[in-house]
């Protein structure tokens, strides 16, 4: 894992955030997928730090947000 602040490649991504995210914004986080691992940023502070995981520890984080009951 790994943080730092956004730089010009990371901000050049291709950015996402879920569709449960809504139009008035809220607490939401943004998502890019890249060679090096998945990109994690805040969605209201776009040039902020960005969160460095490896493929596999999102699938995990993901497979496991899947089983959980909301």
């Amino acid at each position: 894992m790994n943080t730092a602040e956004s730089s010009d490649a990371t901000l050049e991504l291709g950015w996402f955030k879920s569709s449960y995210s809504g139009a008035e914004g809220g607490d939401c986080i943004e998502v890019a997928a890249a060679v090096d691992g998945v990109h994690i940023r805040d969605s209201k502070a776009r040039s902020g730090p960005v969160l460095t995981v490896a493929p596999q520890a999102w699938a995990g984080f993901v497979g496991l947000a899947a089983d959980q009951t909301i």
